[in-house]
């Protein structure tokens, strides 16, 4: 009898060993980003290579256009380790306030100087500040440099936001920017700003042109300004279910992150030149904004981010000092 439940024991010790590698054999990948979006390739590329690698231990599955969730849902997800894999943006900075740096206006200057900060800033000193906060960051990918569209007027100076109704992403910093342009900024999911802009609850948005085109905001926004205000990196992030992973999944995991890096860069220069004029063509109004009275006005934004972040000033003087 003894025997029997030994044996009943190491069968059901069996299973469950079974069934937590046919649970870990999926490794859920999410993002907001629509089809075609800069978020939907670089994922896209990222799962082809990395399964590729991984053969029959596990297979990357992509999950977009906020199937999981939106940003925030997501980062909570990676905490209880419900989901394996997330590509915030902007969100970072409400989680993280040292992330607020890539909140900052006219900071990163391009794509090289952000590769600069990247390797300099972002992973010797911001990737161990967000792991204490339970995210353990991969890579450094790209969201993108931010353009304003709206349904009122064109945006030339920060004076033209003034009663704007913009919608921002959740980050304190956008908000705060904003405040200052005279905007009136609202945080709101990125999958509920098609219809806040159609039915009129916002009048604008801010996003990358890789976001702004596969998302078709172009149907319910007249005015496309090339303002450029804020570059903001995605960073492909972990959480709990890491751990549960084997070492070698890990590591093809992150070497294929961040092999990634410069394909993400180049894949978003060149949907910077194609939407553009897919947005013309479109119908959109385009102008190119006077970035210098933007500049001006962004002064206080940068000196309250160096009061209120424990090291904020350093990180700022440091970033910009890369673009040199």
């Amino acid at each position: 009898m003894a025997f029997v439940r030994r044996l009943l024991s190491l069968s059901f010790a069996m299973a469950l060993t079974a069934g937590s590698a046919m649970a870990q054999t999926e490794i859920k990948f999410g993002h907001v980003g629509e089809p075609g979006s800069l978020f939907d390739q670089s994922a896209q590329e990222f799962a082809k290579r990395a399964n590729a690698k991984l053969g029959n231990k596990a297979k990357v599955v992509v999950y977009g256009s906020s199937q999981l969730g939106g940003d925030g849902e997501m980062l909570k997800k990676l905490k209880l380790g419900t989901i394996d894999l997330a590509l915030p943006s902007t969100v970072m900075s409400s989680q993280v306030p040292a992330f607020g740096l890539f909140e900052m206006p006219y900071l990163v200057k391009s794509r090289e100087h952000m590769a600069k900060i990247r390797d300099q800033i972002v992973v010797p000193t911001l990737e161990p500040i967000a792991l204490k906060a339970g995210y353990r960051i991969i890579g450094v990918w790209e969201n993108g440099f931010r353009q304003i569209t709206n349904n009122k007027r064109p945006i030339n100076t920060p004076e033209d936001l003034k009663g704007i109704k913009l919608r921002t992403p959740k980050g304190t910093w956008r908000v705060k920017m904003f405040k200052a342009y005279g905007a009136n900024p609202s945080p709101l999911a990125f999958s509920e700003v098609f219809v806040a802009l159609q039915t009129g609850v916002m009048d604008g948005e801010e996003n990358p042109l890789a976001q702004i085109y596969p998302a078709r905001f172009y149907e319910v926004q007249k005015y496309l300004s090339l303002t450029g205000h804020v570059y903001t990196p995605a960073y492909v992030t972990a959480g709990a279910s890491w751990s549960r992973l084997p070492a070698d999944v890990q590591k093809i995991l992150s070497d294929t992150a961040k092999e990634m890096q410069p394909v993400v860069y180049k894949i978003a220069a060149g949907l910077d030149d194609s939407l553009l004029q897919k947005l013309k063509d479109a119908g959109m109004k385009v102008n190119v904004a006077n970035k210098e009275a933007f500049i001006k006005a962004s002064k206080p934004i940068y000196d309250e981010f160096a009061k209120e972040v424990p090291g904020g000033k350093e990180l700022i003087d440091k970033s910009l000092a890369l673009g040199k």
